[in-house]
């Protein structure tokens, strides 16, 4: 990420508030760890990973000059130390997505809840994709709504991609294997399938994400190639049971979390790693065709800990 993204991730940064003359020899006593504790959980980072966290830096050995450092010295230290241990906790989870050449089209899936960002994301990602040199079909399945429809013809055609589109009201499911077919006769690379946005508590919405996957098998026995759940961050510890319930329906195969630039529970993405292990393949930090990153989690942790891009 560059330092004008990183900027972006600010108002999710802890607030540190050391006291003046206070030195790292006893900053990190039992009352500073719990009030670094309560930072992390209001940050959303989860009670279990944020004493995971503070653990490590319990566990931190220092220089007997470092014992020293007060002001912003110590403020940079501490943060630095707790930038290292939260990129350490999501590297394993930060993975590009990858467009299988094996399969054409590399089929993906895109669910999430109505305002999530979903459809937005998906045209950004047809965008990055196409930049990649992939040629990309965008399918509109959430033929629920109308402007759902119109919203991914704007996006196709920012994006300079394929759109296959029907009437409001139509047959998901149909749609989907119509768009398949298509993408299969015409060659693309990459097919990228947007659903319906559902409430994950709506069973007979959620049905008809399963009936898709059905529906795509006959053309395909391995499709979905990838299946991302688009989450809004800052919804905080309800996007753990988006989670749950998705995964049972679609799933899911790893992760966009988006409006991260706008999110102060951007620690949501500690517990989302540890709830499901599931890869972030990509974090939303603005409304530009561009503003769809691969997840950087060093600059993420950088900016959660409050240090310096």
């Amino acid at each position: 990420m560059s330092a004008n993204i990183f900027a972006r991730l600010r108002r999710t940064a802890l607030s540190l508030n050391f006291g003046a003359g206070e030195k790292l020899g006893n900053a990190l006593d039992d009352a500073r760890l719990q009030t670094l504790e309560r930072a992390l959980i209001e940050a959303d980072v989860g009670p279990t990973a944020s004493r995971r966290v503070l653990e490590k830096l319990r566990e931190a050995r220092f220089s007997g000059s470092e014992a020293e450092l007060q002001g912003a010295v110590l403020e940079e230290k501490i943060q630095s130390l707790l930038a290292e241990i939260i990129a350490s906790e999501l590297r394993a989870y930060a993975r590009p997505l990858q467009i299988d050449s094996a399969h054409r089209p590399h089929v993906i899936l895109a669910s999430g809840v109505n305002g999530g960002g979903k459809t937005t994301s998906l045209g950004k990602l047809a965008a990055l994709l196409k930049g990649g040199g992939h040629s990309v079909l965008l399918a509109a399945g959430d033929t629920f709504r109308a402007a759902a429809i119109d919203q991914l013809r704007v996006w196709a055609e920012r994006a300079g991609v394929a759109i296959e589109a029907g009437e409001a009201g139509m047959d998901a499911a149909a749609l989907a294997y119509g768009a398949l077919h298509r993408a299969r006769e015409e060659g693309f690379d990459v097919l990228l399938i947007d659903t319906a946005g559902r409430l994950q508590n709506r069973g007979d919405l959620m049905a008809q994400t399963e009936k898709m996957l059905r529906v795509l098998r006959k053309l395909d026995e391995s499709a979905p190639h990838d299946s991302l759940l688009v989450l809004d961050g800052t919804v905080g510890q309800n996007a753990l049971s988006q989670v749950r319930a998705f995964r049972e329906v679609a799933e899911v195969s790893g992760l966009i979390v988006t409006k991260l630039d706008g999110a102060a529970k951007g620690g949501v993405l500690l517990a989302l790693c540890e709830e499901g292990g599931l890869p972030i393949h990509y974090v939303g930090l603005g409304e530009g065709i561009e503003d769809l990153h691969p997840f950087d989690a060093d600059a993420f942790a950088r900016a959660l800990a409050g240090g310096a891009g």
